[in-house]
């Protein structure tokens, strides 16, 4: 009969008790840090708001009400089932233990492995500490230095974080998408749809750099290629932030075009905004008419200028303490090489990996949350690596990481 800390078959003894006491440890510590009673509390105000007869006079304030108390609701409920769990993990193991029945151990070494994992997952939302953390997210990737293979590799870049999204569950909406002159996209703009999506999606602004033997070249060499990723949280209501000028605005319309859906290439309905103080340009051409492209275009312009508005008030209070050591605007963060070996490797973390083709295809997530742990570590934010990301140098070497 094996012994009650081993399971059957396994090449090596576990602890169960010891790893249940370490779970049980961790679940009170999320609990802490989650304000399970104060999310009670509130859970009860907001059940009265919600239930007013009157509460959507006022829609802005009742989708509001109606999503914090969903996102409430559903913080509660998760560590609630993780309690469930764990409770029922800790009676099977003390069954297991007073019985001498050894046979349950396959189940229960599952059960404590699948509670790791849910708190792995749980635990990353200690590292979210940003005001706008929990919004959707706003991005943009542009191809830079690199010519055709570039673009390609920008429209890549597009797929991956489409990929990505989806093995989260978070909605991705395209808003622009601009084609290269010969392959691939010159830019892109979506829309990831999701609770932490900004907060998650913050440890991926920046240069990435791909080295590969170009397709685009009649001799297959190497070719070294670049593409910047942007980040800026998505804002339903930004009168409290900012004022747009119309007289600030030029406005241009034109004919959607690249990727998109059933109504691109029909009409002139695709809107470019120009704000002209501060020469931000937003670009949206997937809406149904021109309308809508203008109303969505709009609010990722606010966006825009509110994150512009933050972090210059960031760079004023960095400048009363003087230069920063840590800080390099710019530089790419990940490179991702194909040739003439298999490697993604994050320059700031040092996270790496030889599985290229999983990246590639959307399994970013160590990457993400090792970033998230560098700046929770280092006392930093996520905004620190957001200002200037540049699109590459046009170095072609693949051994500088």
């Amino acid at each position: 009969m094996a012994r009650a800390s081993e399971p059957s078959g396994a090449g090596e003894q576990r602890d169960l008790k010891a790893e249940l006491a370490a779970l049980r440890s961790r679940l009170e510590e999320a609990q802490g840090y989650l304000r399970l009673d104060q999310l009670r509390a509130r859970r009860a105000e907001l059940e009265k708001e919600v239930s007013r007869p009157d509460l959507w006079d006022d829609p802005d304030t009742a989708r509001r009400v109606s999503s914090e108390f969903g996102a409430v609701g559903d913080d509660i409920e998760l560590l609630e089932d993780l309690g469930r769990r764990l409770s029922d993990a800790e009676i099977l193991f003390q069954l297991m233990v007073e019985e001498g029945d050894d046979s349950v151990a396959g189940e229960l070494t599952a059960l404590v492995d699948d509670l790791t994992r849910r708190l792995d997952d749980l635990e990353l939302r200690s590292l979210f500490t940003g005001e706008y953390d929990e919004n959707d997210a706003i991005a943009e990737l542009h191809s830079g230095a690199g010519g055709t293979d570039a673009q390609d590799w920008c429209e890549m870049l597009l797929r991956m974080y489409q990929r990505w999204a989806e093995r989260r569950g978070f909605a991705v909406e395209l808003d622009e998408a601009t084609a290269g002159q010969e392959a691939g996209l010159l830019s892109a703009t979506f829309i990831v749809k999701g609770r932490f999506a900004y907060g998650l999606l913050c440890a991926e602004r920046g240069v990435h750099r791909l080295v590969r033997m170009s397709p685009f070249d009649s001799q297959h060499r190497r070719q070294t290629s670049f593409a910047s990723m942007d980040v800026t949280p998505f804002l339903e209501d930004l009168s409290d932030e900012v004022t747009i000028d119309d007289k600030e605005l030029r406005i241009d319309t034109y004919r959607s075009s690249g990727a998109g859906g059933q109504h691109v290439n029909k009409t002139d309905s695709a809107v470019r905004l120009t704000h002209l103080p501060t020469g931000l340009v937003v670009s949206v051409q997937n809406e149904r008419s021109q309308h809508q492209n203008k109303a969505k275009a709009m609010q990722i312009l606010g966006a825009k200028l509110a994150e512009r508005q933050r972090a210059e008030r960031r760079s004023e209070l960095d400048s009363l303490s003087g230069p920063q050591s840590d800080v390099a605007w710019g530089s790419q963060i990940r490179s991702y090489v194909m040739a003439p070996y298999q490697l993604v490797k994050d320059l700031r973390t040092n996270v790496e990996t030889g599985n290229v083709d999983a990246v590639l295809d959307g399994d970013i997530d160590e990457f993400i949350e090792a970033e998230l742990r560098r700046l929770r570590t280092a006392g930093g934010s996520h905004s620190a690596t957001a200002a200037g990301a540049k699109a590459g140098d046009g170095r072609d070497a693949a051994d500088d990481d």
